[in-house]
């Protein structure tokens, strides 16, 4: 499956550096073109004569050679690529990436880049422990890049801890697992709801939840690498999907969401209703910041559309249908009766009783539900509930 892939690596100056020769190695064997694009730094840690000869191809480091008067244009290779890897990843770059900081042609690239990013990531244990670099990483996955995470051993520094990048043989086996994933959305049109609503009170106040957007990112990246032109409409969230074929619509209210959903559900084969949309929303805002100058303050509150009941008289037959229920009682018997109410094909049923799962996390423990079976799943990540999801879609 590696086999005529356009596979571009970009390096940066950690000393794992000298590990990518024999990747590359190992990808020109396997047949796929390379192609690599290294940071000044990374000029210390392994030449790009050595990277020439064995790609089999020219090596870029700067946007532009003064001495033959080439250009390297960033574009070009970002829509060249069938797979950016980013390896040795530091600390430093991993920053820049996760801010979109571009001073360099190996970032500029990154951000010009349609395809799927891998990094592997390098650095000493404390390094790699900082909350900043936690934060980096978190970021990145949220942001659609695949995190090929260090392990354990002896490091450079003589230290012992997490910090030591991926071996290329690992490395190698990753990439052609990537190029051998399902492709079983190819043509298929997906919409997903994602993330809280804010609904307004006054130009400074709102009501709204604790909702992060993780679930509905995790399953649009899963969508979109599995073949899926994904429509995503999300309210507002720290970060959105990255992906060629993912569209984020963004959106802020319960009116705004359910008004994308109907300018976009005709096409749709699959639409999946993640999001967790208010149930009320302020019937009369305030035009102006309300003062706090009485003991009490009432608001009224009127309820929101229900989404998903004004898109489903809409629908056909043939389109397939997703909500999610998070409940904190009678979990399984309130999700089997929304199913039933909406008239939905599949349930996603999350509880916040269960350790892991819920708000602001990267795992989550549902069970699937359907009119005629129940399939619970254990502790996982989102990634993988996502795929668990899709999986379970494709079998019906």
């Amino acid at each position: 499956m590696i086999r005529d892939k356009k596979i571009l690596i970009g390096i940066t100056g950690g000393i794992a550096a000298y590990k990518i020769p024999i990747l590359i190695r190992l990808l020109v064997k396997a047949g796929a073109e390379v192609k690599v694009v290294v940071t000044p730094e990374a000029k210390s840690f392994v030449t790009p004569l050595t990277l020439s000869v064995l790609s089999q191809n020219k090596v870029y480091c700067e946007p532009y050679d003064a001495e033959t008067g080439e250009w390297s244009s960033h574009i070009e290779l970002g829509l060249w690529a069938d797979m950016y890897l980013i390896a040795p990843l530091t600390a430093n770059t991993m920053a820049k990436m996760a801010y979109g900081i571009a001073d360099n042609l190996l970032l500029t690239t990154y951000l010009a880049c349609r395809s799927k990013v891998f990094v592997a990531p390098t650095m000493d244990v404390d390094m790699f422990n900082h909350i900043t670099t936690q934060n980096n990483i978190k970021t990145l996955k949220q942001q659609g890049v695949e995190v090929i995470m260090p392990h354990a051993g002896e490091l450079a520094s003589n230290l012992i801890g997490v910090g030591r990048m991926e071996e290329p043989e690992r490395i190698f086996s990753i990439i052609k697992n990537h190029f051998q994933q399902k492709q079983d959305l190819a043509g298929k049109n997906v919409l997903i709801t994602s993330g809280p609503t804010v609904e307004k009170i006054d130009p400074v106040r709102y009501i709204s939840n604790h909702s992060t957007g993780k679930m509905g990112s995790a399953l649009a990246i899963e969508a979109a690498n599995r073949g899926a032109k994904v429509t995503f409409i999300s309210g507002t969230v720290q970060s959105y999907p990255n992906h060629p074929n993912i569209d984020v619509i963004k959106v802020i209210s319960a009116t705004d969401m359910l008004q994308q959903c109907i300018n976009n559900y005709k096409d749709k084969d699959i639409l999946i209703f993640a999001a967790a949309v208010a149930d009320y929303f302020v019937e009369n805002p305030a035009e102006h910041k309300i003062k706090k100058s009485e003991e009490a303050l009432n608001i009224k509150l009127s309820k929101t559309k229900d989404i998903i009941k004004e898109i489903m008289p809409l629908l056909s037959e043939n389109q397939i249908t997703v909500g999610f229920a998070l409940e904190t009682d009678n979990a399984v018997e309130n999700a089997k009766k929304k199913l039933q109410q909406k008239k939905l094909n599949y349930i996603v049923l999350n509880s916040l009783q269960d350790e892991g799962a819920g708000f602001a996390v990267d795992t989550n423990k549902v069970m699937i539900i359907s009119p005629d079976n129940v399939q619970e799943y254990g502790l996982k990540t989102k990634t993988e509930v996502a795929t668990d999801i899709f999986n379970y879609i494709n079998k019906k």
